[in-house]
């Protein structure tokens, strides 16, 4: 078992930059590569970013493509996400997520979750 929890959300305004944090204990959280998700209000959920276990290589969804940033401490058992540039359609439930396959943006081959937390992105 892997047990995630995510913090550092809260309410922006529109090109303000904010930092995400999720936090792993467990198993060894290195075993895992990580992945960052979000759920917009009304909508399905939907990949963010993705980072492997030994933290070199990165996949972007296009809409956050050189605004934020996903990486890893494997000493802290903790991934971030910096976000930067933030826009209003960036508001969304922010979850982390842990697999050992390399699932990249599928949501379904991510083995554990954290609880989420909100970003409200004002305008």
């Amino acid at each position: 078992q892997v047990q995630l929890v995510e913090s550092g959300g809260g309410l922006v305004q529109a090109g303000d930059s904010l930092r995400l944090s999720c936090a792993a204990s467990g198993r060894t959280f290195s075993n895992y590569h990580m992945g960052w998700f979000r759920q917009p209000p009304g909508k399905e959920r939907e990949f963010v970013a993705f980072i492997d276990w030994p933290g070199g290589n990165t996949v972007y969804a296009d809409p956050v493509k050189g605004r934020f940033t996903i990486s890893r401490d494997n000493a802290k058992n903790t991934v971030y996400l910096q976000m930067n540039r933030v826009k209003p359609e960036d508001t969304a439930v922010y979850y982390c997520a842990a697999t050992r396959t390399y699932a990249v943006r599928y949501a379904r081959g991510y083995d554990y979750w954290g609880q989420g937390t909100q970003v409200t992105v004002s305008s």
